[in-house]
Order: C-alpha cells, then sequence, then structure tokens
C-alpha cells in the first residue's frame, strides 16, 4: 500500500514539467503514478500517440530516464527485444543491476493497431510492464473512433446526428482479452484512486513475467469537458463501475473497490460534451442500452470474483 507523505519525499520524477501535453491529461499522471511503482532504474517505451508526441518534441525531452519511440504497432515487440538482450547481458555477466521496463501505448496503439504484437509478446512471456492510458479514441490525430471507444460517444469518424447516436458498437474487452493469454499479473486502474494505481504498478513490476495495466485516461479536449474535472469525471467512472477496479493476479480475480452507493451511468455521461446529444429523446434507449451492459458487465465481475 503506498504511502503518500512517504512518495512525497522518496518518489523521483522520471516524467519532468514542461511538456506539452494539455492541462488536465490523464496520460501524464497515468505516468507519474505507474513509475511511483519502482525505485529500480527503468527503461520506457512508447508508442506514437498523445504521450509521445507532446513529451518529446526534437530537439527537446520531457522523460528522465532511457525513452524509446515506437510506432503505433511495434511498441511491444520492441520492449521484446530490449528485454531479451538485457536478461542476455545480465547472463553474461556484463549487467549487474536490476533494470525494469515499461511500456506506454494509447487505445489506438493497444487495442487496435497494436494489438498483434502485444499478444505475441504476452504468449512468450517477456517480463514488462504494459500500460495502456484509454481515452477512448485516436486523440492525437483527431479524435477519430476506437475499439475502445464508448457506446454512444460522438467522434470525428463516428459523429452523431438528427439520425446517429454515435459510435454503435460496445467498446472492446481488452483486459479480459489480455487476461486469457493467461499471464502472471492484469489490472484496471484510474489516477482518481491513487493508491490503488501506484500499489498495482509496483505488484506489475514485480511479477514474474508479463504484467498489463489498463488505465482509464480522461481527455478534456476529446471527452470536451473543463480541464479542472479530470479526476471528478475519473472517479465517477469508477462510482458508476463504467469502469471498475480489479486485478487478476494468477488467474485469481479480485474487485479492488466496490462502490457503497452505485451511481447511474447518465452522471457519468452527462459531464462529457461527447455524450451530450444522448440528452435527446430520440436516444434515450441509447442510454438504457449503456447502463444496461455497465450492468450487466459489473454482475460478471461479481460472479467472476475468487
Amino acid at each position: 500500500m503506498a504511502n503518500l507523505k512517504e512518495l512525497s519525499k522518496t518518489a523521483e520524477e522520471r516524467l519532468s514539467s514542461g511538456h506539452r501535453l494539455c492541462s488536465g491529461c490523464g496520460a501524464s499522471i497515468i505516468v507519474r503514478q505507474v513509475l511511483m511503482g519502482t525505485k529500480d532504474p527503468v527503461v520506457v517505451g512508447g508508442a506514437t500517440g498523445c504521450l509521445e508526441v507532446a513529451t518529446t518534441i526534437y530537439p527537446y525531452t520531457a522523460w528522465e530516464v532511457p525513452f524509446i519511440h515506437n510506432a503505433f504497432e511495434n511498441l511491444a515487440a520492441t520492449m521484446s527485444g530490449i528485454e531479451t538482450a538485457y536478461r542476455a547481458l545480465k547472463k553474461k555477466g556484463k549487467i549487474d543491476k536490476e533494470i525494469k521496463f515499461v511500456a506506454f501505448g494509447g487505445d489506438g496503439g493497444t487495442y487496435d493497431i497494436g494489438l498483434q504484437s502485444l499478444s505475441g509478446a504476452l504468449e512468450r512471456g517477456h517480463k514488462f510492464v504494459y500500460v495502456c492510458y484509454d481515452n477512448g479514441a485516436y486523440m492525437n490525430t483527431g479524435i477519430q473512433r476506437s475499439g475502445a471507444t464508448p457506446k454512444g460517444a460522438s467522434t470525428t469518424t463516428a459523429p452523431a446526428g438528427k439520425v446517429s447516436s454515435g459510435k454503435v458498437q460496445k467498446r472492446k474487452d481488452l483486459t479480459a482479452i489480455v487476461a486469457a493469454h493467461k499471464i502472471p499479473y492484469v489490472a484496471t486502474g484510474s489516477v482518481s484512486h491513487w493508491n490503488d494505481l501506484i500499489t498495482k504498478a509496483e505488484k506489475a513490476f514485480n511479477a514474474d513475467g508479463p504484467a498489463f495495466l489498463n488505465v482509464i485516461a480522461m481527455c478534456h479536449r476529446g471527452w470536451r469537458f473543463p480541464q479542472e474535472k479530470t479526476v471528478e469525471i475519473s472517479k465517477l467512472s469508477v462510482d458508476t463501475c463504467f469502469w471498475p477496479l480489479y486485478e487478476i493476479v494468477n488467474g485469481k480475480l479480485k474487485i479492488n473497490y466496490k462502490p457503497k452507493d452505485k451511481k447511474p451511468v447518465t452522471e457519468w455521461l452527462k459531464l462529457q460534451g461527447r455524450f451530450s446529444h444522448l440528452k435527446k429523446e430520440a436516444f434515450a434507449d441509447v442510454v438504457t442500452q449503456i447502463q444496461q451492459e455497465v450492468d450487466e458487465d459489473w454482475q460478471d465481475l461479481l460472479r467472476r470474483e475468487q
């Protein structure tokens, strides 16, 4: 369990201030919290996306640790190679210190374009942590829909209109897909529950094999909300059970947070401009579907908990 006072005194800042991510961006908060999960030297890989382009604008970098820029599709493959080289050099006695490896990719580069590469790395058992900062669209290239975009959200490639309710499909359950690879550690996280996320990051870094963290990442540009609402909306995603907090350790699922008063999903939807069209009576059935799917997924988690 992380201690806030202790972290404030001892945690090393590995992502410096002065980067060009938006104020209120969930990705930078996720990076800082996750990297508090280890005190060992760390090598970071980043897929093309908001986090990469805003922290490594040539000739500057906001990273205080080694950072490798990757294309959308090959982040997990790159980290596989780096981790393999490290193990080989350590076996030969050329490296004697403990080094951790972590990859950060958005939902576009993780749910969609980089999924094949990620699946291969997990199946081979490379020891690194993959963190998906899930902001629910291709935000860096114009807010296009992704496999992580929620049903009913309006994006530039699935726009809402007089007839269209936005994206019509349910979002992909990537956490379940990753868990199906039977890796040692899988978990979801939210920056609003910092203690939970940092503790999970520590477990992920210490896992004996691949580990995966899927963290919801607020994006005020794509979600259309005031920048100062980031943590509030993040917390509501958990309290409505749209984004439940759980972990799967060696195949056993544990729910880390069960809201005493589970809020209706409309409390989360109404604060985001991407869902504003759902207030129309014509789309009332879509809101009902979203709530039903959230409830069904939550009940499924409760049944699976061991």
